[in-house]
C-alpha cells in the first residue's frame, strides 16, 4: 500500500467518512476469496451491515457453526473488553447485545456453564454495569464475575515468551473448556489499534509489567501461553481517536462490521485494514507473526465476505 493510500485511509477514517473507508477494506479482501474453504469451512469471516447478532450468526455459519467450537457439556469463558465506565453508544467497551447473543447462543448448542469477565480499568463493578454487558450476561443465563482482586490470579510460567517469562492469570482460564475472545475494535493511544490479542491483557494481573518491559512484546508473548479458540471481533461501532476510552461520540464511526476467526493474528490484520495501516504497522502483531503465533498473509487464507445490508 503506498504511502497517500494510506494516509488518505487514516485521514478518512479519522474524520468519520466510514463510507470510503469500508468498502476499500472488503475490496481488499475480495482479492483474497479466490481460494476455498477446507472441509466447508472458512479460515476467517468479514461480515458487514446487519445488527451484531445478524453479523454473528453470518460469521460462525461461515466457520463451521458455533456447535464446532463448543461441545455439549462443556464450560465456556467468554471474554469481552469490559475496560470502561462508559455507556454501550461510547463503544469503548464491546456491544453488549453481542455478548448477550453468544452467551445465549452458547446455551444453545449446549454449552453447561458460560462465564464471562474482565479486569478492568475503572471500577469494576461501574464498568459491568454502565457497559450494559452485566445485564445481557444474566439475563441470557451467563455468569458474570470480577476480575479485581488478585486472589483470584495464578502465577504460570511462559518459557517461550521473550520478557513475558511468567504472569499471573485469572482462574477462569483455566476453568474453563472454551475460551473465546469478543474485543472492541478502536484505537488505542498506546498501540495505535486494540483488537483481538491487545484484549488478551485483560486476563492477566499485572499489566504495569507491560508498559514496563516492551509493551508490544509482552502482548504477543502472552499468545505462547493461551490462545483463544475462537475471535470475534466486534466493529459494529469504531472508535477512532482518542482510544481507549474515548472523550466522546464524536470519536466514532458507525462500522457495521464484524470479523471472526481461529488464528488470533489474521483477524487483527484484517482488523488493521479499517485503520488504513499494514499489519508490520502495529508492532504486537508482526512480532506475534514472527514468533510464528499466526499469519499476516490473508492471501494464504479462504475469506468469506457477507453483507447483510
Amino acid at each position: 500500500m503506498s504511502m497517500k493510500r494510506r494516509e488518505f485511509l487514516t485521514k478518512s477514517v479519522s474524520a468519520g467518512i466510514a463510507t470510503t473507508v469500508v468498502p476499500l477494506m472488503f475490496g481488499d479482501l475480495d482479492k483474497l476469496s479466490a481460494k476455498p474453504p477446507a472441509n466447508g469451512n472458512y479460515d476467517l469471516a468479514a461480515i458487514r451491515g446487519g445488527s451484531p447478532e445478524e453479523m454473528f450468526e453470518k460469521a460462525i455459519e461461515s466457520l463451521g457453526g458455533y456447535d464446532r467450537f463448543i461441545k455439549p457439556g462443556q464450560s465456556v469463558l467468554i471474554k469481552p473488553n469490559i475496560g470502561w465506565d462508559t455507556p454501550p453508544e461510547r463503544a469503548a467497551n464491546t456491544n453488549p447485545d453481542l455478548v448477550g447473543h453468544m452467551v445465549k447462543r452458547a446455551f444453545e448448542v449446549g454449552a453447561e456453564s458460560v462465564t464471562v469477565f474482565d479486569h478492568t480499568c475503572d471500577q469494576w463493578d461501574r464498568c459491568y454495569r454502565n457497559s450494559g454487558i452485566e445485564a445481557a450476561v444474566r439475563d441470557n443465563g451467563g455468569r458474570i464475575i470480577p476480575g479485581n482482586n488478585e486472589r483470584n490470579y495464578v502465577e504460570v510460567s511462559n518459557p517461550n515468551g521473550k520478557r513475558l517469562k511468567t504472569v499471573k492469570v485469572h482462574e477462569a482460564l483455566h476453568n474453563n473448556d472454551v475460551f473465546i475472545n469478543v474485543p472492541v475494535l478502536k484505537h488505542h493511544g498506546s498501540t495505535t489499534v486494540t483488537a483481538a490479542i491487545k484484549n488478551l491483557m485483560g486476563v492477566i494481573w499485572d499489566r504495569r509489567y507491560y508498559h514496563g518491559n516492551n509493551l508490544s512484546q509482552c502482548i504477543a508473548d502472552f499468545l505462547h501461553y493461551r490462545k483463544p479458540d475462537l475471535n470475534i471481533i466486534d466493529g459494529y461501532r469504531m472508535m477512532t481517536q482518542n482510544g481507549p476510552k474515548g472523550v466522546s461520540v464524536n470519536d466514532l464511526v458507525d462500522l457495521g462490521a464484524l470479523i471472526a476467526g481461529t488464528d488470533i493474528v489474521a483477524v487483527d490484520t484484517a482488523a488493521t485494514l479499517f485503520f488504513g495501516s499494514q499489519p508490520e504497522e502495529i508492532s504486537h502483531v508482526r512480532i506475534a507473526e514472527e514468533m510464528g503465533l499466526g499469519t499476516t498473509n490473508l492471501e494464504t487464507l479462504s475469506v468469506n465476505r457477507v453483507r447483510i445490508s
